[in-house]
């Protein structure tokens, strides 16, 4: 028999594969994939560096939807905003892969160099070596709290009447739609507010010991 046309197994499979799986149940493992695809588990692992390699192909794909270019809009806060923003959305389309991603060590090189670039760029503006990581690991946790909020149900309050809880009917009430989108952006504005005095603080402090 001839070779097939199409090869039955290969990165780029494997890795959809795992991300259905990710986020059908939370988690994967190799032999669920290699069903999944009608393969030998150790078909698999001809492809891929095992689980952890896996789970590092899932992180570019779910990451390649984050628009780098927006760490190119000026000024620096206008770009870590909006970072933020289209990091948020690549996250919220994959909910069930954050507890697994953020979990396991960042080796992905693709991803890696996007970090590196959030890196230069808060560098670039005058953030301190020892606060650069402070700040894009606090924005992730933002980031990804607020991807997980967007997956959870609009009410997430169960009431059992109006009056128990008078106060928190009427709160509720009045929050109307979007809650998630509206308590991520107050929750930015308050961060890139921060950031911005913090970065002041540097240049006063760099300033006054010149």
């Amino acid at each position: 028999m001839g070779r097939p046309r199409t090869a039955l197994l290969d990165r780029e499979r494997i890795t959809a594969t795992a991300l259905e799986l990710i986020d059908e149940q939370g988690e994967f493992s190799v032999p669920q994939v290699a069903r999944r695809l009608g393969v030998q588990t150790g078909s698999v692992y001809h492809h891929v560096d095992g689980r952890g390699g896996i789970i590092e192909l899932v992180r570019e794909r779910v990451c390649a939807a984050i628009d780098s270019a927006t760490l190119d809009v000026e000024p620096w806060d206008a770009a870590m905003t909006a970072w933020a923003r289209s990091y948020r959305a690549a996250f919220a389309a994959h909910p069930q892969a954050i507890p697994l991603l953020t979990t396991s060590p960042v080796r992905a090189p693709k991803v890696l160099a996007q970090y590196e670039r959030a890196v230069r760029l808060l560098l670039g503006v005058g953030f301190a070596m020892s606060e650069v990581m402070t700040v894009i690991t606090a924005l992730e946790n933002l980031v990804l709290g607020s991807a997980l909020d967007l997956a959870a149900p609009e009410t997430m309050w169960e009431l059992p009447d109006d009056t128990t809880t008078p106060r928190l009917t009427e709160a509720l009430a009045a929050v109307g739609p979007g809650r998630a989108d509206a308590a991520f952006e107050l929750a930015l504005g308050a961060f890139m507010g921060h950031c911005r005095a913090l970065l002041d603080a540097e240049d006063a402090s760099s300033r006054s010991g010149a």
